[in-house]
């Protein structure tokens, strides 16, 4: 197939977003060298074909491409047509366009829980031993310590081999009284699955005689290796073996209760552009193909993700380590930043203190009280939040307090979140949005440190070490933080950070009173 390529002359203070969200720390690009090939892999996130800028330009195509900047140009190659325009000269302009042109809304939002509460993965706190008490006494422990109930997961190895969708009886001796129990609890129940079967097993042999297994370049069985061994692949291009998946989780749902699913694995990296499949793919299809999966449940999660934007799909970020900076704290709002750019509007941040399993078990690990509850007034006001380490067995009862206090405040803005995504089901607009986005050519674009929640709210958590005072950029207009200060915008505000804060700021009326006026 021929290679289509466009090169691109960068406007002046043109940034761009979009390609490879694990890229956001990168983001706007155009100032500095890149090279990023969304064929050869997504870093371990989700990807969409699309790029987008502030001067209202774009590019799409229907399959990946390569681009790379530098010395004041994009070039864009790839195997599918190539579209490249201008409509308007914002960020905003450029994004409404592709979202209405390329991944239109569907309408539908993921379950109203996931915006108004807390979810709470069981991976960090139970690795691959999960079982009936232990996630019974997790969700009591939550209550005792003044976390509102929400979502709760129970992830990897709930099950007999990869492939079974059945509890393993000696640890889940009565998974419809725990669900039961849970749902009493206040909580909904969501069960980790993923593509992979294990070999050898009653259920690969099956699926294998079936045709429903995904096959290499020789006309084999792929045997492909993961974090958890190694593992055959369903062909979810199959429609019968996706039918088959869904009867399955289907099954759950109606013997167990069970309310939802956490689709994990389906990155390309699994795949190989010669895989032999039931329809034609390369590796960025089979994880769309895996994602088209999670749509016939509205109580859902994804991490790895090839285009779907504008579906009703959750999309969390990676895994992230338990540190400040590189891979940890500071890397949420810019990655989560460019989902909402890339058309994910159904943000959720990676589980609170880092959900890297790594960090907490390497010989050296040091636990941080203080990033894990800045982690959690991070997360607070993301679309969504999510915990998965016991704060109550880590933090002292004063740390404890304020992370509670960060799962209350998400609570209490829930509704509002909410309406958000529905706008977002229609509009596709971010629900969580870059200072760019909400107010274009104000030299907001390298504002990786702060965000706006829909247009109303601005929001500044700490994400360093030891800082008990941060400057907030605030836009035109008057706003009322947290602390009952009313600012008047633009100005750049120095304000107290201690421990126990969360910065943020809502649009005051016009007549608002008790405001100070800042300017730096």
């Amino acid at each position: 197939m021929d290679v289509k390529e466009t090169v691109i002359e960068l406007l002046e203070q043109e940034g761009w977003w979009g390609g490879a969200v694990n890229d956001g720390m990168r983001m706007p690009f155009g100032s500095l060298p890149i090279d990023r090939d969304l064929a050869a892999g997504l870093e371990m996130n989700q990807g969409v074909p699309l790029l987008i800028s502030n001067r209202g330009r774009y590019v799409w195509s229907e399959e990946p491409f390569r681009f790379a900047f530098e010395e004041g140009r994009l070039s864009v190659r790839g195997k599918a047509a190539i579209r490249f325009g201008r409509q308007g000269n914002t960020l905003r302009e450029a994004f409404q366009f592709a979202s209405n042109a390329f991944f239109p809304p569907d309408g539908l939002i993921p379950d109203p829980l996931l915006f108004r509460a807390p979810q709470y993965n069981l991976w960090i706190e139970m690795r691959y031993e999960p079982s009936q008490d232990k996630v019974v006494a997790y969700a009591q422990q939550l209550l005792d310590n003044g976390f509102p109930p929400g979502a709760i997961m129970i992830d990897d190895n709930w099950h007999d081999s990869y492939g079974s969708f059945e509890f393993q009886p000696g640890r889940f001796p009565d998974p419809a009284l725990m669900v039961e129990t849970l749902h009493k609890m206040g909580f909904q129940v969501m069960l980790w699955v993923s593509p992979f079967i294990t070999p050898d097993t009653v259920t690969f042999r099956m699926l294998r005689d079936r045709g429903y297994l995904l096959k290499d370049r020789t006309g084999e069985i792929a045997i492909r290796e993961w974090w958890s061994g190694y593992s055959a692949l369903l062909d979810c291009t199959n429609e019968e073996a996706a039918a088959w998946l869904r009867g399955r989780l289907n099954e759950l749902r109606d013997r167990y209760g069970i309310d939802g699913f956490k689709f994990d694995g389906g990155d390309p990296d699994f795949y190989e552009d010669s895989d032999l499949s039931a329809n034609a793919a390369n590796k960025n299809r089979h994880c769309e193909a895996w994602g088209e999966i999670g749509l016939s449940y509205s109580l859902n999660e994804y991490r790895a993700c090839w285009k779907l934007a504008g579906r009703a799909i959750v999309q969390r970020l990676k895994d992230k380590y338990h540190q400040w900076e590189q891979e940890g704290l500071a890397t949420l709002i810019p990655c989560a930043l460019a989902q909402g750019l890339a058309g994910y509007a159904y943000i959720c941040p990676d589980m609170i203190g880092g959900g890297d399993i790594q960090s907490f078990i390497h010989p050296d690990f040091t636990f941080d009280e203080e990033l894990f509850v800045r982690y959690a007034q991070c997360s607070a006001l993301f679309p969504m939040m999510q915990f998965s380490a016991a704060p109550w067995r880590l933090l002292n009862e004063e740390n404890l307090s304020y992370c509670a206090e960060a799962a209350c405040l998400h609570v209490r803005m829930g509704d509002r979140i909410l309406d958000l995504a529905e706008k977002a089901s229609v509009t596709g607009d971010p629900i969580m949005r870059a200072m760019e986005y909400a107010f274009p050519g104000r030299g907001y674009e390298g504002i990786q440190d702060q965000f706006m929640l829909g247009d109303d709210i601005l929001v500044a958590p700490v994400l360093k070490k030891g800082v008990l005072t941060r400057e907030v950029v605030v836009p035109e207009g008057r706003w009322k933080g947290d602390d009952g200060v009313v600012v008047t915008g633009p100005c750049v505000l120095e304000t107290a950070t201690p421990l126990s804060r969360l910065p943020w700021y809502e649009r005051a009326a016009p007549d608002s009173t008790n405001g100070a006026s800042f300017a730096r």
